[in-house]
């Protein structure tokens, strides 16, 4: 993975190639390269098929293909363009997209002197690639002994080269049988020198999406089609997007797309028309985006929750994808009798939480699975369950993978609460809420989670409402509580100075533990993941009242040890495990609502929150450990918004 950008156009591409590498940047990547097919010698490289990689970010591949003279720019109306996260090989150029392949002739512009070499050494392939092929080793094998010679150390150049050998006159046939042979996860864009008006794709278990646009688009001038990992990386290049679905192959020229399902027959596909979402993706006048994101999240809470004026079924209808069967949120929430939750990361930590309320508010038995582990074990499937996917992207391939297996053992009641509302989570399920976090940059998830947050509790009180569990007087009352979020997050976000200082302490510190209780304990484990994701300081979360079975083992003064102190039924408790560690010498960080009688001294050091906020309270106690994290960072001169060896969309196993 990461990202992918292609087209084939009436104009030069590059420049639409590489500014959609450039939107794609905030996912996360360790090398880019774009590749073009050009009539013409450019950039010191033969006609034919010519590329520029960089390990560096986008914008120096930028500058390579923008040369000061004509030579020495790359040019084309045909091209691929790739950001790579590595998976098989480090993060090289030689390891970077696009790959190439030319049999007995690796390498670009290579040329054969053995007269004996069949024609088809001439021709060359180039690609790009999101996801990975799980049986690469053995066709690399049998390739090797056919005459191909590798260049990298990657999944990826195994396509390349064998769609090369299947390779007769027509990319798209070449790129059929290829299919046939891989197992695994692909988003693919192919080109080849043989056919410079021709780019073909393919997608399975991997996000692609089709830009149409083969009449000149009006402000651009650009007519042809274009290939994208997200849709984004086209926003007003395109009028209308093609969400294509699994299984799809698509061949594309300048005027005319033809798009292919899994069994080979002809599909129609419908034709969305987006507007240019870019202006989410500005920086403004903040330092970072992970910054720009945790004080938006008033505002998005307010969006997440705009038109909400009760608790009904049909709140989770609205965004139902149009290929799945049409079934109303009143119909399925009254057959439901349990909830399975499926999430990786951050949002599993939502999932966790809601956990808390589902099971005291809704009285609905839940299970909260990670999703990476929840196909690969024998688990015991129930017909009547409500399985729940969430997810920041829409795209998470466990995730994704998590859904169809929970779906073949016969749970066919869905939903999924997502950020995106054209992501492939929200096609494949019957019900979904899209939480209208907007576009969210930074890796580290903030106003993602948060907005979760609020969508799990409006499903709670729903469902809560549907099996008559939740009175008139209740619902009232949750519902002016919803509508103080943004309020109350505002006062919260006024306490960062108070958070700066604690991390002037935190900077030099290379351990941490959180403790929490309760509803706060999944948020203690999200505020270790922000702090490890973006300080690179080890952080770990404990249930407090588990310190007694090991962790204490930890605690000295070297060991910051951050507390979410709630005023809740389990303060007491909290209390305790509070003294065991100031027993121990260690320095405790609290964050404390009013009423608490928690006092900062001599190793105990207390943020005071706004006020306690009842079942909503994680919303408002995981922003302080948020902003923590944010500055700690700064203080270590870390990437705050793109973590080493992280990515923001997690679009491969």
């Amino acid at each position: 993975m990461c990202g992918i950008v292609a087209g084939v156009s009436n104009k030069n591409v590059v420049s639409v190639l590489v500014e959609g590498l450039q939107r794609l940047e905030y996912r996360g990547y360790d090398s880019c390269g774009v590749a073009v097919y050009s009539a013409h010698a450019q950039m010191g490289q033969l006609a034919g098929l010519q590329r520029a990689r960089s390990t560096q970010r986008v914008a120096e591949l930028k500058a390579q293909v923008a040369g000061d003279v004509p030579e020495q720019r790359l040019e084309g109306s045909l091209g691929i363009a790739h950001t790579r996260w590595a998976t098989h090989g480090a993060p090289v150029v030689h390891n970077a997209h696009p790959h190439f392949s030319a049999k007995w002739a690796p390498g670009f512009g290579a040329q054969s002197s053995d007269a004996s070499v069949s024609s088809a050494a001439s021709v060359q392939i180039g690609l790009v690639h999101n996801g990975i092929i799980e049986n690469y080793e053995e066709i690399k094998a049998r390739l090797t002994l056919s005459g191909y010679v590798f260049m990298s150390q990657t999944d990826t150049e195994v396509v390349a080269h064998l769609i090369h050998s299947h390779y007769a006159g027509d990319l798209m046939k070449a790129l059929q049988a290829s299919l046939i042979e891989l197992k695994g996860a692909y988003a693919l864009a192919v080109i080849c020198d043989q056919e410079p008006g021709r780019l073909v794709g393919a997608r399975q278990g991997s996000p692609l999406v089709l830009g149409v646009g083969g009449a000149a688009h009006e402000q651009t001038g650009f007519a042809g089609h274009f290939l994208a990992s997200d849709a984004m990386a086209l926003a007003g290049v395109t009028p209308g997007f093609v969400f294509l679905s699994e299984g799809d192959q698509v061949d594309l020229s300048v005027t005319q797309y033809t798009i292919v399902n899994g069994e080979g027959e002809r599909v129609e596909r419908e034709v969305r028309a987006m507007e240019a979402y870019t202006q989410g993706a500005q920086l403004g006048p903040y330092q970072h985006y992970m910054q720009k994101e945790i004080f938006e999240q008033p505002q998005a809470i307010a969006d997440t929750l705009e038109g909400v004026q009760g608790m009904v079924p049909d709140l989770f209808d609205a965004h139902r994808g149009a290929e799945r069967p049409s079934r109303t949120a009143s119909g399925v929430f009254a057959e439901i009798d349990r909830v399975l939750i499926l999430a990786c990361g951050t949002s599993y930590y939502s999932g966790l939480t809601a956990k808390y309320w589902l099971e005291s508010l809704a009285q609905l038995p839940t299970n909260v699975e990670v999703a990476s582990e929840y196909r690969y074990r024998d688990s015991v499937p129930h017909p009547n369950t409500l399985v729940v996917c969430i997810s920041q992207s829409g795209e998470t391939a466990d995730t994704l993978a998590a859904l169809k297996h929970a779906q073949s053992l016969g749970m066919k009641h869905t939903l999924t609460i997502c950020n995106v509302a054209s992501s492939a989570m929200v096609r494949e399920c019957a019900l979904a809420y899209v939480t209208r976090a907007g576009v969210e940059v930074g890796v580290a998830s903030t106003k993602a989670f948060t907005t979760q947050l609020a969508a799990l509790f409006l499903l709670t009180l729903v469902l809560a409402k549907v099996k008559s569990r939740l009175s008139a007087s209740e619902e009232a009352r949750h519902l002016q509580a919803l509508r103080h979020l943004p309020a109350a997050l505002q006062a919260v976000l006024a306490l960062e100075p108070l958070v700066m200082s604690w991390a002037e302490d935190f900077a030099a510190k290379e351990n941490a533990l959180f403790l929490g209780r309760g509803l706060h304990y999944p948020i203690a484990l999200e505020g270790a993941l922000k702090l490890k994701e973006i300080t690179y300081i080890h952080a770990e979360a404990y249930p407090a009242g588990e310190l007694k079975h090991g962790p204490l083992a930890l605690v000295t003064q070297d060991m910051p040890i951050v507390t979410v102190a709630p005023n809740d039924v389990l303060l007491e408790k909290l209390k305790s495990n509070m003294q065991e560690v100031r027993a121990r010498g260690g320095v405790l960080y609290v964050l404390a609502d009013q009423g608490t009688h928690i006092q900062s001294e001599e190793g105990l050091h207390v943020i005071r929150m706004p006020e306690h906020y009842g079942e909503l309270s994680p919303l408002l106690h995981v922003v302080p450990l948020q902003l923590l994290a944010y500055h700690t960072a700064l203080k270590r001169g870390t990437d705050v918004d793109k973590p080493r060896n992280l990515a923001k969309s997690v679009t491969v196993e």
